[in-house]
């Protein structure tokens, strides 16, 4: 009953039992303990047809408030959301995520702090955490496991180290899962296959299959910066592995070839300054990262076979280049029927996908049917 609600429709009483086939009887005990909890609120009176107006009620997403936090290789984005994913107030800084998980986490704990102080919440309204770290999470656990640009991040319990501060739940995923997840939800609620892919300072995917997030037996699903590309056996990546994706097409790879050239460009950020002054040389290297993206993502489609392909990270800023060099190869190299209806896209949520699909992960848990149950008998 309370999953209907989530819409935000209002509803009667009279609507619930006919939607769910359950007794009024049922229906008014399940509404008293759901306002009990603070979940649901009278939302007002339904039109009458005879007699006294009957009473609807509706969500309340203001019961609790979710800290939503994004992690990338150099950037650290934090955001506080009410149960609806509604983002209330947010912080971002520059933060390398090899300063290691004591600097990390501690600004973490003290921004979600001051984020909770300044919008009047106290930890005693605090859902839960959700975060997204930028390298192989075993989903499990929480941990991350060898991650190549984490030094002295392998096995830490960052869940435990958060929710030892906060005193609430925390979930931790891959931060290219979390993005994908923020993206379905926001902007492509109604796309069942999809694949979010993340160009920046490395490269991976997240897999939307049949409207659920899909992370694989450990959690590694959808790591395509990894995969090996014909022609580059000989160029190192920082997994220890060589010809990897990541190595050659990703924003950081893209601005060591520009820099050997002469060029000022130490990150991904310059590569998208010199594409759009006009610089040539910038342009045609961008469009040659997409089209080895496009190379092992034409192996994605034959293989998952999404409606709907989203690029987002920073080098997706390069306006059509990036896009353009992917589309050229995937819709050569894939076969018809896969890429009949298939669009290839930029990103619609740009740099708030990771917050937003974090809280939707801690939404998704803390309001999930068996929870509701929990919550609604220790009322």
């Amino acid at each position: 009953m309370f999953q209907m609600l989530r819409d935000r429709e209002p509803r009667t009483r009279a609507d619930l039992a006919a939607a769910t086939g359950q007794a009024r009887s049922t229906i008014a005990a399940r509404i008293d303990l759901l306002m009990a909890a603070g979940l649901i609120v009278p939302a007002g009176e339904a039109t009458s047809t005879g007699g006294r107006p009957p009473a609807t009620f509706a969500f309340n997403p203001a019961a609790k408030a979710v800290l939503a936090v994004d992690l990338g290789a150099t950037h650290a984005r934090i955001a506080l959301t009410d149960l609806a994913g509604q983002i209330l107030a947010e912080a971002d800084a520059p933060l390398a995520i090899a300063e290691g998980p004591d600097a990390v986490l501690g600004w973490v704990a003290e921004q979600g702090d001051a984020l909770l102080a300044s919008s009047g919440w106290g930890h005693d309204r605090l859902a839960g955490v959700g975060v997204g770290l930028p390298g192989p999470v075993e989903h499990s656990t929480g941990h991350p496991i060898m991650p190549p640009i984490m030094p002295a991040w392998d096995h830490v319990d960052a869940p435990g180290i958060l929710r030892r501060h906060f005193d609430a739940p925390v979930l931790v995923d891959n931060d290219v899962n979390v993005m994908a997840l923020g993206e379905h939800r926001t902007a492509w609620p109604n796309v069942s296959d999809l694949l979010f892919v993340k160009v920046a300072t490395g490269i991976g995917s997240g897999i939307v299959a049949d409207g659920t997030l899909t992370r694989g037996a450990q959690g590694a699903a959808g790591d395509i910066g990894h995969i090996a590309v014909m022609g580059a056996e000989e160029v190192p990546c920082r997994c220890g592995n060589f010809g990897c994706l990541e190595a050659i097409a990703s924003g950081q790879a893209v601005a060591d070839k520009l820099r050997a050239e002469g060029l000022d460009a130490h990150r991904g950020s310059d590569v998208i300054h010199l594409v759009r002054s006009g610089n040539l040389a910038a342009s045609a290297a961008v469009r040659q990262a997409g089209r080895d993206i496009g190379i092992v993502l034409a192996a994605c489609v034959s293989m998952l076979n999404p409606s709907l392909i989203v690029i987002g990270g920073v080098l997706a800023d390069a306006g059509e280049h990036l896009i353009a060099g992917i589309r050229e190869v995937v819709y050569r190299r894939s076969l018809p029927l896969a890429t009949q209806h298939l669009r290839i896209v930029t990103s619609e949520t740009g740099g708030k996908a990771g917050v937003l699909g974090a809280s939707a992960m801690v939404v998704d848990h803390v309001l999930s049917p068996e929870a509701i149950d929990a919550i609604a008998g220790a009322v």
